[in-house]
């Protein structure tokens, strides 16, 4: 994630696609030209990478040449697009194969046309790296296009956000959600996890869902994706993992506005966890951060203990059975601690102490993030 004046963006294509994509077009050029030598005209200022490496791949000779025109204000296409720098040589007779960086609405592209109407030229080819075909609006061909991608603005390798990017190797795609704070809360039975997570959200104001309060209300409301996972657990199965990850996007959906969500009893796998990766990205947005509150078993033990006097839950009454759900829940975490200590998005929290100590080591810890 990157950071341009006000505007945060998330990687989009690497810079192998890139390679890949200019190479191939490249090449496509050259088999339809055979041995005519073309006129390369660059689109300052956001092609001149993109430029730059054509050539150094195109195999065989070529000339090449830029001129200026302006149609980008912030992060939306002008309609008031402006020749500031025009040709220098004759080009009657000759091939001449436009090469822009992107192309989006066409209002470049018109102007482009309209510059070289009265050129004489031989053909007039376009080829451009980037190309969106939800935002185009003109009619003009397009004979070679690099890649096809969404209506979202980006920046790198050459494209800019109000001055700053153009130098990146790799593309961008700007964040539409710009400042959510996403936690995954771990906690052993009996760390305090509910109570913190009360905490947490009022100070951050956070949306916290709670897999198992998820649960319970699609199952009680007898929503169709309740009443699927129903037919999976009256049938001694496990709910498989899309069915929970449909819920928590519902949640997620439900809240639209929020700065950010604390994930309570979810995910608890790998799998669960790319799973939530992908369901954040598709939300334009990530996990920022696993907190993972640290207790030992004889404190946890004691607590629950205590707790099932008033609860009158039998797993909060039987050692033998808070034992073992402890032993499950670390066997839990070990697979995911390592998943996000891969991603540096591991933290672990002392959960020893009085609830206030404990919520100032988790508020520490998220306001590092």
């Amino acid at each position: 994630m990157i950071k341009l004046h006000d505007k945060y963006f998330k990687p989009f294509i690497s810079t192998q696609e890139i390679d890949d994509a200019v190479t191939r077009m490249a090449n496509d050029v050259a088999n339809d030209l055979g041995d005519e030598i073309p006129v390369f005209i660059g689109i300052l200022n956001g092609s001149f990478m993109f430029v730059s490496d054509f050539v150094k791949q195109y195999p065989k000779p070529c000339e090449v040449t830029f001129i200026k025109l302006a149609s980008y204000e912030g992060v939306k296409s002008s309609e008031d697009i402006q020749r500031l720098i025009g040709l220098t040589q004759d080009l009657t007779g000759r091939t001449v194969v436009i090469l822009e960086d992107i192309i989006d609405t066409g209002n470049t592209l018109h102007e482009v046309h309209r510059i070289f109407k009265n050129e004489g030229v031989k053909q007039l080819l376009i080829a451009t790296l980037f190309y969106k075909p939800e935002a185009y609006k003109k009619d003009f061909k397009l004979h070679y296009v690099g890649k096809e991608i969404p209506n979202k603005f980006i920046v790198g390798y050459g494209l800019d956000y109000d001055g700053l990017g153009r130098d990146l190797p790799e593309v961008y795609q700007l964040k539409t959600t710009q400042h959510m704070t996403n936690i995954v809360l771990f906690g052993p039975p009996g760390a305090g996890k509910g109570t913190q997570a009360n905490f947490l959200k009022e100070k951050y104001n956070l949306v916290h869902i709670s897999t198992g309060d998820v649960f319970r209300f699609n199952i009680k409301n007898e929503t169709a994706l309740g009443v699927l996972a129903k037919s999976y657990m009256d049938k001694g199965h496990l709910v498989p993992d899309q069915v929970t990850i449909d819920m928590l996007e519902a949640e997620v959906e439900k809240n639209a506005d929020a700065e950010g969500f604390i994930f309570d009893g979810f995910p608890r796998t790998n799998a669960q966890a790319k799973a939530l990766d992908e369901l954040m990205n598709s939300k334009d947005s990530q996990i920022n951060g696993m907190l993972a509150l640290d207790v030992e078993d004889e404190v946890l033990v004691e607590r629950l203990m205590e707790r099932g006097k008033t609860s009158g839950r039998k797993d909060d009454s039987d050692e033998g059975i808070i034992r073992n759900r402890i032993k499950v829940y670390y066997d839990e975490t070990a697979i995911l601690e390592e998943y996000y200590t891969e991603q540096n998005k591991y933290f672990g929290v002392d959960g020893i102490g009085s609830i206030e100590e404990i919520t100032e080591r988790l508020c520490n810890a998220i306001d590092k993030l």
